[in-house]
């Protein structure tokens, strides 16, 4: 009888052992689903070609070589390394062209600069082709220009792999203002906002965002959850803020009527 029970315990054990086993096995071999890439969807504003900028290493960096850099038509800039958004690590000192930046920045606008994404190739020398040290797709975070001139004085940009996920200033296009009831009436447009800071995955950076006036009639207006934008931005401030409103007409106007 004990011996019985004594086998019968061990073909239990047994069986235990060999189901955990076999649960554990299943585990490590199960694979992890495969995300789909994030892509633009249609009826949202989707960016041309990225331009090339070309850049060349800065060995060190201060005013006084800054102002030579200037001096011979060089713009001394700074890539950085990603991290949540914010630049930081991975620094590397180099100058662009300041033609090539103030033609970048005149053609499309200094807001949406700053939202576009570019293939920065860095060289030995603008010249050289062939020696290429870093190939990289950046987005521009910081740019100063001349108050007087508008010439680019330096410019700061942050690496923009696919799985980056980047806060970006995108710039407000207002359209419908043709038949909003509000502005139709005689009141004005109160711009509150003119860029709304987002979270983009680096992939599906807007170049700007559409905000349609058409339906709004006078006191309305529209927040920053209002705003329609890919389900994978988000914004970075409340989505209460307001971005625009229609306001009263002015007192000029007002005094004119009468």
């Amino acid at each position: 009888m004990y011996r019985l029970h004594r086998c019968a315990l061990a073909k239990t054990l047994q069986q235990r052992f060999f189901s955990q086993s076999a649960a554990a096995a299943a585990v490590i071999v199960e694979e992890p689903a495969i995300q789909a890439p994030i892509t633009y969807l249609e009826g949202f504003p989707k960016p041309g070609p990225a331009e090339k900028i070309l850049a060349i290493p800065r060995a060190s960096s201060g005013k006084n070589i800054s102002a030579k850099e200037r001096k011979v038509g060089r713009v001394p800039a700074i890539v950085f390394e990603q991290e949540d958004g914010q630049h930081g690590g991975n620094k590397r000192l180099i100058s662009v062209q300041s033609n090539r930046i103030r033609n970048l920045v005149d053609k499309v606008g200094r807001s949406f600069f700053l939202s576009r994404l570019f293939d920065l190739e860095v060289r030995s020398d603008f010249a050289k082709e062939d020696e290429i040290i870093e190939k990289v797709r950046v987005l521009p975070r910081l740019l100063h220009l001349h108050s007087g001139t508008d010439v680019p004085l330096n410019v700061t940009f942050i690496r923009a792999p696919s799985e980056a996920l980047l806060k970006v200033d995108i710039p407000l296009v207002f359209i419908g203002d043709d038949v909003s009831p509000g502005l139709r009436k005689g009141s004005y447009l109160n711009v509150i906002k003119r860029t709304v800071k987002f979270l983009c995955p680096a992939d599906i950076i807007p170049p700007y965002i559409e905000v349609d006036l058409s339906e709004l009639d006078v006191g309305e207006k529209l927040l920053v959850g209002d705003l329609k934008v890919h389900p994978a931005l988000k914004p970075v401030p409340q989505e209460e803020q307001p971005v625009v409103k229609i306001a009263g007409a002015r007192v000029s106007d007002q005094k004119r009527a009468k």
